[in-house]
């Protein structure tokens, strides 16, 4: 049996190493795009704070570890996926055959269309070369803007601002990070970040990037202009489908899979940030581009792939951010529910926030701002969605009781797990 795996990010490198571990003798070949060992996307930061060097992003540390596991490591890029054939063509015309495939591809940075945007000196944080290039501009002193706070965006702001740069950062939104944040959350986080010393300009768009030729004019639509020597593009990603377009296989926002991760072809899977599978708390279709969902996701590929019965509850939303030492963290169904009720706490003097979504008595989302005291306990009575019973009235009243409602209904929860 022959495995091939497009992509050797972190959903790749777990599902090879799955599958090896279930099938000794079946030939596994990993296919990359960059010319790099298999990273993480998300030590990239930490490679610009200067907390790592290169090496340290690799997802494997040992350089013999692929080769003892005999997973056969190609760099290329595919063009696209031949289904009836069974077969990767590649860019230079190389192809790969396969019995079985997952396509683990990731996502690509979405790139705005705003003038200027391919200018040099425009930069996407999100390849090896990219982080280069990035580490070579901002130098301390450099004006730097960043387009975009949103999760990854504030990430990379917590990298830019240790590399002591003049940084503005420029979000359309009504608030920093609006797709994990309820509204009052977000404007705490734009506080915190403010505090800092960094401009953040939200309900603002670039409208234009020129170059003078020894720095670029940044055209905002609050009527500002910025001269900067370097501008970031953190606008957002999505599934990295493009070579599949004419594939056959059943797609949308990204690869529509099931629960085993198989796509609309029984022998082509798909995990990771290009998968597109069920939300656990609506039974939607969900793309949950998190590097814990592509574990997961990658670990019942590779089951599934050598003949397993592994499947997926359904991809659960869970994001938990620092960002400049502000923890912050929203699980479910955050923003709530038509027909449901909530409960909020506030203490802006301390940045410290904390709301919890119902429907009936059963807690379908949270958010939280300023501590970490109740992230596993809400991830918890999310996940086994446990009726609450009482302890509903008892958590509107006081929501930082999450501990006692968990422990109160630890056997519902433990009987979940099992």
């Amino acid at each position: 049996m022959k495995h091939v795996i497009l992509g050797n990010g972190p959903a790749g490198v777990i599902a090879a190493e799955t599958i090896r571990k279930r099938a000794p003798s079946d030939q596994i070949v990993m296919i990359g795009s960059e010319d790099v060992p298999p990273y993480s996307r998300m030590a990239i930061p930490y490679l610009l704070m200067g907390n790592i060097q290169e090496p340290g992003t690799y997802l494997r540390k040992d350089p013999q570890h692929f080769d003892s596991l005999r997973i056969d490591q190609i760099h290329g890029r595919a063009d696209s996926v031949d289904c009836k054939a069974k077969e990767l063509h590649l860019t230079g015309g190389a192809r790969v055959s396969f019995d079985k495939l997952l396509i683990a591809t990731g996502s690509v940075p979405v790139q705005p269309p705003i003038p200027g945007i391919q200018l040099p000196g425009v930069h996407s944080c999100w390849t090896m070369e990219d982080a280069r290039c990035i580490a070579s501009l901002a130098k301390s002193g450099a004006r730097v803007l960043q387009m975009g706070a949103g999760f990854i965006g504030c990430i990379i702001l917590e990298a830019l601002a240790s590399r002591n740069v003049k940084l503005t950062v420029v979000e359309m939104g009504d608030r920093m990070v609006p797709r994990m944040m309820t509204e009052l959350a977000g404007g705490m986080i734009k506080e915190w970040v403010q505090s800092k010393g960094i401009e953040v300009y939200t309900e603002t768009r670039v409208e234009e990037i020129t170059s003078s030729g020894s720095a670029l004019n940044v055209k905002l639509s609050n009527g500002k202009v910025l001269e900067v020597d370097l501008v970031i593009s953190a606008t957002g990603v999505k599934p990295n489908i493009e070579c599949l377009k004419n594939s056959e296989l059943k797609l949308d926002a990204g690869v529509l899979v099931n629960e085993h991760m198989q796509t609309s072809h029984p022998d082509i899977y798909a995990a990771g940030d290009v998968a597109e599978g069920i939300d656990f708390s609506t039974g939607h279709r969900i793309v949950n581009a998190i590097q814990p969902n592509a574990a997961d996701q990658a670990r019942i590929a590779g089951i599934a792939m050598t003949g397993g019965g592994a499947q997926s509850l359904g991809a659960l939303q869970i994001n938990v951010l620092d960002t400049l030492g502000l923890i912050s963290s929203s699980f479910g169904l955050w923003s709530g529910v038509k027909d449901g009720d909530h409960v909020e706490i506030v203490d802006r003097d301390h940045f410290k926030y904390l709301r919890l979504e119902f429907l009936g008595d059963v807690l379908i989302g949270a958010t939280c701002v300023g501590s970490t005291d109740h992230i596993g306990v809400l991830r918890g009575l999310i996940q086994s969605k446990v009726r609450l019973g009482e302890w509903k009235s008892h958590l509107l009243r006081d929501p930082t009781q999450a501990m006692e409602a968990y422990l109160a209904k630890g056997q519902a929860q433990s009987a979940w797990m099992n």
